[in-house]
This record gives structure tokens, C-alpha cells and sequence, in this order.
């Protein structure tokens, strides 16, 4: 049965519900080991609201029981509890601040811890569906956007819709006629809050799109940039940037356009209702219903109580942002890991005999075009056997079969008489080593990019490969040796320094199995006569598999496979497929001659 293939990310940008219960409940699983911040975190928040709150309530009783009665007695003790509760707001503000962004830092961390290590084993065929820079945002942008859940989100929304019913009570309590002066805003600032939300959910959401489209530009156009200069391609990569980046800056404008009017429109609002406020409170104090302490008390208490009411329509958007983004981010921790291991791995004993067996094997990337047709061939352990063919016959997908970047859709692979499957995924790869064609170094030292790491590559272990494979040669002129800088990608060293590096890291390892994909196409014809004479020794007693262009390479291999459009043509040693009257190898190691 051919498998589904894993579903693409690549969707447009969007912005959903500002709450969604099912991507809530997911977030609080990461939100749960922290549930002790969270909660100090409220508690401080109502702990500065209530700061807030006193404070106008105190310049009420100074004005109207002190000040308005010309009686200094007792004044100073209410000025007093203003500046403490001026400094308990600043303490609490302070506290409550770092507690937030501490707890949103931890959530956010976990998170893309998580996302990180879920994407490590993803199998290729995820890659190749899906643009780098796009996964880059899912790291980045859409990660981040979750840290605004606590730093401008949830919490903060249930802490405003608190000190708001805080001041409404408050209001009712000292005058509730005026206070309904005061509510008469609601009515019009609700109806310009969902007018103007509507349209910037819409550049948000178009905001969010263009910066996913100009991270996966940017990210391929570095990556690539060699090729670019190499093609004179600087200009036309640079009209596609300026058209990108335009289009990002105007969907910024048109977001600052419709934040601003909604600013702009909230704030007449709130100061036509202060007018309206200090008319009819000035008349309730002409009639003696109410007094100028409290006519200053709402005026303090209306300023509070219209910003959260302002900020209303951006918290709802950056809700609409965070849940988009989790429900991107668990749509991509949601992908199936089809290529894992067994629950009940087959065990391997110190070391594999190196027995390789392809039974019937049919694989393709996409659906309905098959690479390799019914493949069946036995490598016996020990046994140096080399793979040629034209390309695109097939010959790097046996590699990828046989380390299970990918699963065979048809048929199966043995490994010692045991189904691949059987085994568990890390111990399979770790008794295979590879060398590809694509050779890639990490930033870090050279000692580092030959052992990866790994506790159980000793330095020693490291030296013993490079001298094995020539590598020494060239590191011990280094400046500072194996402890030398590697920059990204291996910029510092040569297209064959860099092969001798794979080298080395492969055979550090000392695998069961050893492959070479086109592993000397990249050296010179020097540097290539010593690496020969290196793998001599090396692949002695060691199942090895070698894929060449160049015939003159694989003549002392002990059998030779040549595939032709995904099928296993012929086999045999070198001088036997050369005899082959008409034979595809004879064709290709006749062109090759001559062309020599």
C-alpha cells in the first residue's frame, strides 16, 4: 500500500477566533509546569489594579473632606496613602511585569523545544514539501506570537475586564446617575471597536502572510546567492525582493493606517463623553446632589476606564494572531512521523555482518511515478559492490532507502536477514556510514564536524579517521588544527577539504556498512589516487557500497549493478559486463574511453 504523503504547510497565512477552547486546552499543557507563575503573575495584576483604583478614590476624600473644607487636619495622612499606593503600583508593576514575560519566556521556550526535536524527525519527504523559510516563521514568528498570549493576551484581558467591573461598581456606589452619563460611550466605541477590528484582522492577517513569503525568499536567495552571482541574477533577485518587501510595507502601512483612525476615533469619543462628564457633573454640583470630589474622582475613573475599552480591538487581534499561530504550530507538531522505530526493536549484537537484501522494491516520491521497479539484488557481507547507471537511474535512492530517509512502498529490505523496519531506526543508521556527494559541515570546529558530537568518537578517534582517510594532511597546517573554526556551511575550505572531511566523519564512526555517493566526484585526480589508496584499507572486510559516474573508479569492485530508468539491468564484475556484447555498461565504459 503506497503511503499518503505528509501534508504541506505551505497554506496562506490567517487569522482565526480570538479564543479557540481546543487550541487553549493544547497551550496549557505547556502552560501547566508553570502554573505557579501564572498564578502570581494575576495575582500581582490584581494587586496593581487595586493600587489604580485607590488612587482616585483618595484625591475624592482629600478634595471634598480636607481641601474643600479649608481643613489641613488629616490631609496629610490621605496624601500619604496616595504616594503608598503610587509606590505599591510602581513595586507591583515592576514585579507583575517580569513574572509575565518570565512565564511567557518558559512557555515559549518549551515550545519550540518541542517543535524543534519534532522536526528532527520528520522524514524527507516533509522537506521536500516544504519551503525552509516557511518553517523558519513556524520557529520564529509563530512561536513568538504565542509569547503575546501572556504579555498582551489572556491574562491581561481577564485583568482589564476585572478593574473594569471595578470601576463600574465604584462609579455606581458615588453617583450612579452620573455614572450612566459616563456608559453612554459604550454604545458608539463598541461599533467603531468592531468596525475597525474587522478590517485589521484583514491586513493583520495579510501582514502575517508577506512576512512568511519574504522569509522564505530571503532564505533561498542566501542560500543560493553563489548561483545568483554566478548567473548575474543580482538585478532580477532584486526586483523580486523590492516587489516582495513592497508589498509587506504597504500591508504594514494599511495595518498602522486603520490602528491609527481606530486610535484616533476612540480618543474623540472619550474626550466628547469627559465633556459630557464635566457638563452634567458641574450641574449636579450647582444643585447639591453631588460634589466637585467626586466630579474629579470620574474624570480620573473615565480615563481608566476607556483604555482598556481602546486596547480592546488590538488584544482581540493578538489573540486572533496567537491562536492562528498555535494552530499552525500543532498542525505541524500533529504531522505523522511514519519512519520510527519499532515498539519491540530487533536487537543488534555489538556489530552487523553487513548483509544487504532488496527484495521486490518499488519506490517513488510522488504518486504514480515509481523511481525504482521491483528491485531485488543480495550484497553479502564484506562484499565491495558498486552501483552505475545514467542519472535520474536511481542510484541515490537505494541509499535513501537503505538508511530510511524513506520507506519502500513495495517489497523490503534486509539488513542481516531482519526487515530494516525491525530495527531501531538510530541503531540502523548508526551501522551505516555515508558519504554523499552533498557534502555539508556545521559551524563549529573540524574535530567537532568529524565526531558530531558524539561522546563515543574520541578525540584520538577522530585523529585515527582523518589520517585514515588523508584529512591529516591538510589539518595539521591549519592554524589551530582540528580545533580549527568551521563557518556556516563550510565556507572556509575547499569543494575536496571538505569531501575529506565526510570522510573522515564516516569512517569515524567505524559503521558496518559503508556508502559512497559520487564520494570522489568533487576531489582532484591527486587527492582522489589518495583517497583510493586510503579505501583499500578501509573498506577491507567492510560491506561497502560505492555509486560512481566514473567507471575507472569501480573497476576493483567485487560486483558491479547497473540500473537503468529504476530497473536492475545487469551485474557482475568488470571485466564480465565489459565482455557483454551490447550491454548498457559495456555502452557506458566504451563512451568513457573514448571519451578519455
Amino acid at each position: 500500500m503506497r503511503p499518503s504523503a505528509p501534508p504541506s504547510i505551505h497554506e496562506e497565512e490567517r487569522l482565526g477566533k480570538a479564543y479557540d477552547a481546543r487550541m487553549v486546552r493544547r497551550l496549557w499543557s505547556y502552560v501547566r509546569p508553570h502554573r505557579a507563575l501564572v498564578l502570581l503573575s494575576m495575582v500581582l495584576l490584581l494587586a496593581v489594579s487595586a493600587a489604580q483604583l485607590a488612587q482616585p478614590y483618595l484625591v475624592k476624600v482629600a478634595i471634598d473632606d480636607y481641601i474643600s473644607k479649608r481643613s489641613l487636619e488629616g490631609l496629610g495622612g490621605v496624601a500619604a496613602l496616595f504616594l503608598a499606593a503610587l509606590i505599591a503600583e510602581f513595586v507591583l508593576r515592576f514585579a507583575q511585569i517580569y513574572v509575565l514575560e518570565r512565564t511567557g519566556q518558559n512557555v515559549v521556550f518549551d515550545i519550540r523545544s518541542h517543535v524543534f526535536a519534532h522536526l528532527q524527525h520528520l522524514p524527507s519527504a516533509f522537506f521536500d514539501r516544504n519551503p525552509v523559510g516557511r518553517l523558519m516563521t513556524r520557529l520564529t514568528s509563530d512561536v513568538e506570537a504565542l509569547h503575546e498570549v501572556f504579555t498582551s493576551g489572556v491574562v491581561v484581558i481577564l485583568t482589564d475586564l476585572i478593574k473594569l467591573a471595578g470601576i463600574v461598581a465604584i462609579l455606581v456606589w458615588m453617583d450612579w446617575r452620573l455614572a450612566l452619563v459616563t456608559f453612554t460611550v459604550l454604545p458608539p466605541l463598541l461599533i467603531v471597536t468592531w468596525y475597525f477590528r474587522i478590517r485589521m484582522r484583514r491586513a493583520y492577517r495579510r501582514v502575517r502572510l508577506l512576512v512568511a513569503r519574504l522569509n522564505a525568499f530571503l532564505q533561498e536567495s542566501v542560500t543560493g546567492m553563489r548561483v545568483v552571482q554566478i548567473f548575474v541574477r543580482e538585478r532580477a533577485n532584486l526586483e523580486r525582493f523590492h516587489e516582495i518587501n513592497r508589498d509587506h510595507r504597504d500591508a504594514q502601512l494599511k495595518s498602522v493606517q486603520y490602528d491609527s483612525i481606530f486610535s484616533a476615533a476612540a480618543e474623540m469619543i472619550s474626550s466628547v463623553t469627559l465633556a459630557a462628564i464635566v457638563w452634567a457633573g458641574g450641574s449636579r454640583i450647582l444643585s447639591g446632589a453631588t460634589t466637585f470630589g467626586t466630579l474629579v474622582a470620574f474624570i480620573e475613573y473615565a480615563g481608566k476606564f476607556f483604555r482598556p475599552l481602546q486596547e480592546l480591538s488590538q488584544r482581540y487581534t493578538v489573540m486572533q494572531s496567537a491562536m492562528s499561530a498555535a494552530e499552525r504550530i500543532f498542525k505541524l507538531l500533529d504531522t505523522e512521523i511514519p519512519i520510527k522505530s519499532p515498539p519491540k526493536p530487533a536487537r543488534i549484537e555489538k556489530r552487523l555482518r553487513g548483509e544487504i537484501v532488496f527484495e521486490n522494491v518499488t519506490f517513488g516520491y510522488n504518486e504514480g511515478e515509481p523511481v525504482l521497479h521491483d528491485v531485488s539484488f543480495r550484497i553479502r557481507p564484506g562484499e565491495r559492490v558498486a552501483v552505475v547507471g545514467w542519472t535520474g537511474a536511481g542510484k541515490s535512492t537505494l541509499i535513501r532507502l537503505l538508511v530510511r530517509l524513506y520507506d519502500v512502498q513495495e517489497g523490503r529490505i534486509l539488513f542481516d536477514g531482519i526487515d530494516i523496519r525491525e530495527y531501531d531506526l538510530q541503531e540502523l543508521r548508526r551501522s551505516i556510514g555515508v558519504v554523499l556527494q552533498d557534502h555539508f559541515l556545521f559551524a563549529g570546529t573540524v574535530e567537532g564536524n568529524i565526531s558530531l558530537g558524539d561522546p563515543r568518537v574520541s578525540p584520538e578517534r577522530v585523529r585515527q579517521a582523518a589520517e585514515a582517510v588523508r584529512a591529516d594532511r591538510f589539518i595539521d597546517r591549519l592554524p589551530k588544527g582540528y580545533g580549527e573554526e568551521v563557518r556556516e556551511r563550510g565556507s572556509n575550505f575547499s569543494v575536496g577539504e571538505k569531501q575529506l572531511l565526510s570522510f573522515a566523519r564516516a569512517v569515524a564512526f567505524d559503521p558496518a556498512v559503508l556508502v559512497l555517493d559520487e564520494a570522489t566526484a568533487s576531489v582532484d585526480p591527486e587527492t582522489e589516487r589518495r583517497i583510493q589508496d586510503a579505501l583499500e584499507t578501509l573498506l577491507r572486510g567492510r560491506t561497502s557500497i560505492i555509486i560512481a559516474h566514473r567507471l575507472a573508479t569501480i573497476r576493483g569492485a567485487d560486483r558491479i549493478l547497473v540500473l537503468h530508468r529504476g530497473r536492475l539491468l545487469e551485474e557482475g564484475s568488470h571485466e564480465k559486463l565489459v565482455a557483454l556484447e551490447g550491454g548498457l555498461y559495456s555502452k557506458l565504459y566504451r563512451l568513457q574511453t573514448s571519451e578519455s
